[in-house]
């Protein structure tokens, strides 16, 4: 995408309701909306987090089929989560909103016990050691994402990496986290969560037609 089209699109982001674009220093402050997402969306409906959500495929989707739900996709590159935003706006989905910023401020952007469910959907499972950092299940993360969830709240992750996939096994077997449900193959179950394998991103859809397997893992995070 060239710089003028971001360029474009940022701005264009600046205008949509459902967009929000703080500085990072607005986030670390005190953030506006922390604490108050409920009035945001003018309801009292279960707050659904999409992390790493890029054009907003699965968030839209969701929303879509969950009009009783508010939805919120994250991620630091508004150009992407722009053509999801004005869908969204389009079709009237009152129960989207996209935020641009990075992950590891979740917790200052939602107030403990804010959020009721969270779905990482395909991140990159930064392989090499040094990145361990920066993945989205290591242990700094789920002790943000625990912060933010209310009492039970349940974590998705859905990837086609094997690595990513036997990684966050593995850690949340060792910190006794509760595991709900994990598939090395989510679409070759006789019985698959619908949610799950009933909404694809743009890549997703990409996978299944090479036959790539699709991993799955539900789960509370329990501190």
């Amino acid at each position: 995408m060239g710089s003028k089209n971001k360029l474009r699109r940022f701005k264009e982001n600046e205008t949509f309701p459902n967009v929000i674009q703080p500085t990072r220093e607005e986030v670390i402050g005190n953030f506006l909306h922390k604490g108050r997402w409920h009035s945001f969306f003018n309801n009292d409906h279960p707050i659904v987090l999409e992390l790493g959500c890029g054009k907003g495929e699965y968030t839209l989707a969701l929303a879509r089929k969950n009009p009783f739900k508010n939805f919120i996709g994250i991620d630091i590159k508004g150009a992407r989560f722009w053509r999801g935003a004005k869908t969204a706006l389009k079709e009237n989905l009152t129960n989207v909103a996209f935020i641009r910023t990075q992950i590891e401020l979740i917790d200052h952007i939602f107030a403990q016990g804010e959020v009721d469910e969270i779905w990482i959907t395909f991140p990159d499972p930064q392989i090499k050691y040094k990145r361990t950092k920066h993945r989205m299940t290591n242990k700094e993360f789920l002790k943000k994402y625990h912060g933010v969830l209310k009492e039970g709240g349940i974590l998705h992750l859905k990837t086609d990496s094997e690595f990513m996939h036997g990684y966050t096994l593995g850690l949340l077997h060792g910190e006794g986290h509760e595991i709900l449900h994990a598939s090395h193959d989510i679409y070759n179950l006789r019985s698959s969560p619908e949610e799950v394998t009933g909404t694809q991103t743009f890549y997703e859809q990409q996978y299944l037609e090479k036959n790539k397997a699709i991993t799955y893992i539900q789960f509370r995070v329990r501190y």
